[in-house]
Formats: structure tokens, C-alpha cells, sequence
């Protein structure tokens, strides 16, 4: 059965596409003509500007293009969403906006206080790794997909919880990051395994465990999340089998296979990065890290 039987709101979200072109005029709006009302500011880069809108898009194409209604037919398609959403786009969109707004940002009242708590790399990382896997515990899943607002603040303190363990790796000019070199691999290596055991109850399950991929009362349930309630009653279905051939259980272990598949790319792209750009560092001030390190040993044997 075709997908455009749910219709253009469903499938394009022309709701979304308004409010990402309202926080496109917002962010030239604060990075350009407000730039002055900043205490420190520097002029807008190109990169940061096709960093932003990339983050934009592929938000859209995950959220509000038929990606998203696929998501809630299919669970492989929920967990390529998750992956996206949750590993690409975070680091993109803080790369997309200027050091000086996000000074402006944490200095805020409330920020300035919270902000430095929740991204501690040891706590960011255990409540990122801890918010995903509990979101994928079924009982939970299925009751946080049956609710349009849980599910809606679910996700989006899922991926401020995204963010604040991706601050520990991603380096924002002016900002000062508290791991460096190593400590980077060895934190990305941590957050990966955290996310196993996850994955692995999703792949190694010997029946599917979601109701809302399964049962077709808890389905259609679900399906109200993204197709307008009138579009839906007007429409007779039995369950997501409609749209797919894949079995459920079959599908569930492809999902879980993606989001490990996705992860492990991404991350082997900043690993190889960080790699690197440490190298490079090293080869760069080798002449300076020898005198520090001599120094500190003259000192130790006079003490």
C-alpha cells in the first residue's frame, strides 16, 4: 500500500519546514545583524553557516520528510532515525554555531548553572548511554510512543543529553574542552560500549518485543504521532504488515543492527580525526613538550 494514502501533512510536514525556516531567520538574525550586541563577537564563517544548515536538513529529512512516517511503520527505520538524529547531528550543529553565542548561552542564569554540571564527561556520557537504553526498554518504548507530548519531551531531552556528551569531544573555537588527545578516543571507545548492551537486546531478542511494531491497536496508536487524527480515521488498516514484507522480528534485528553499523562509522570518522589532529599536535610542538617534560623532571629531583 502506498504511503501517500496518509497525505501531504504526514508525509512532508510542512509544520516543521515553517519552524526550521523561522530558526534559520533567527540564527542570521543573532549571528549577523545583532552580532554588535554581543560583548564578544566575530563575524559569521562560512563554514559555520554550512555546518548549520546541514544540521538543518538532515533534521528535516529524518523529522519531516516520510523518513519519519516510515519510522513509526518500521522499526529499522526508527533506529536509522535515532542514529541520526542522535550521532550525526549534534556535532554538526554545534560546529555550526559561533563560540561567542554559545558564551552568550552558557552564561545565561539558569544555564550558568546547569551547564557545567551535565557536561561532565563521566555524567554525560552514563546519562546519554543511560536515557537511550532506557528509552528502548519495551514496556517503556511502547508507552512513551502511545503519547504525542512524552514522546515529544522524551526525544528532545535525548538529544540535549546527545549534546552534552558530545562536548567533551567536538573542539569550538574559544571554548574551552575538557579532554584532549587520548582522553578523546578513550571516551568515544566508552560511549560505544555503553550503547552495546542496548543494540544487543534489540538484535540477540528471540521474539519482537515492541507492541507499537506488532500490535495493531497499539500501532495505529502510534501512528496518530505523525498523521493527523482525521486522515487516520478515514483510513482502514489492519497493521504495519501493509507497507513492508519484512516480518517484525526480522525487522527489529535490522534496526538494531543499523544503529550499531551508523554509530561505528561515525565514530571511527572522529576517531581517525582526533587521531590525527593529536598527531599533528605532537609533531608540532615536539620541541616544546620535550623541554616541559625535562623541566618537570629537574624539578622532581631537586624536590
Amino acid at each position: 500500500m502506498p504511503l501517500s494514502i496518509f497525505g501531504f501533512q504526514a508525509l512532508w510536514s510542512p509544520i516543521m519546514i515553517g519552524v526550521l525556516v523561522l530558526i534559520t531567520i533567527l540564527y542570521f538574525l543573532i549571528t549577523v545583524k545583532w552580532r554588535k550586541d554581543f560583548h564578544v563577537s566575530e563575524p559569521l564563517k562560512r563554514k559555520e553557516v554550512v555546518y548549520f544548515l546541514t544540521s538543518l536538513v538532515l533534521l528535516y529529512i529524518i523529522k519531516g520528510s516520510p523518513i519519519d512516517l516510515m519510522s513509526h511503520i518500521m522499526f529499522s527505520f526508527h533506529m536509522t532515525q535515532m542514529a541520526i538524529l542522535l550521532m550525526l547531528i549534534p556535532p554538526i550543529l554545534m560546529k555550526g554555531i559561533p563560540w561567542w553565542v554559545w558564551k552568550a548561552v552558557r552564561e545565561l542564569p539558569v544555564v550558568r548553572k546547569l551547564f557545567p554540571f551535565f557536561t561532565r564527561p563521566m555524567l554525560a556520557l552514563i546519562l546519554f548511554s543511560g536515557l537511550f537504553s532506557l528509552y528502548h526498554i519495551p514496556l517503556i518504548f511502547d508507552y512513551i510512543k502511545l503519547n504525542e507530548g512524552l514522546h515529544g519531551t522524551y526525544t528532545f531531552i535525548l538529544f540535549i543529553s546527545a549534546i552534552c556528551m558530545w562536548w567533551s569531544i567536538i573542539d569550538i573555537n574559544g571554548v574551552e574542552n575538557k579532554l584532549h588527545g587520548l582522553k578523546k578516543i578513550g571516551y568515544i571507545i566508552a560511549s560505544a560500549v555503553l550503547i552495546t548492551p542496548a543494540c544487543a537486546l534489540i538484535i540477540f531478542s528471540d521474539v519482537p518485543m515492541y507492541a507499537t511494531y506488532t500490535n495493531p491497536d497499539a500501532w495505529l496508536k502510534a501512528m496518530a504521532l505523525c498523521v493527523p487524527s482525521n486522515t487516520l480515521a478515514g483510513l482502514s488498516l489492519s497493521g504495519p504488515e501493509l507497507f513492508s514484507n519484512m516480518p517484525p522480528f526480522e525487522d527489529q534485528q535490522l534496526g538494531g543492527v543499523i544503529m550499531k553499523i551508523i554509530q561505528e562509522i561515525i565514530y571511527g570518522f572522529v576517531l581517525f580525526y582526533i587521531f590525527f589532529e593529536w598527531y599533528r599536535n605532537e609533531q608540532e610542538n615536539a620541541d616544546d613538550i620535550t623541554q616541559k617534560a625535562l623541566d618537570d623532571l629537574q624539578n622532581s629531583s631537586r624536590a
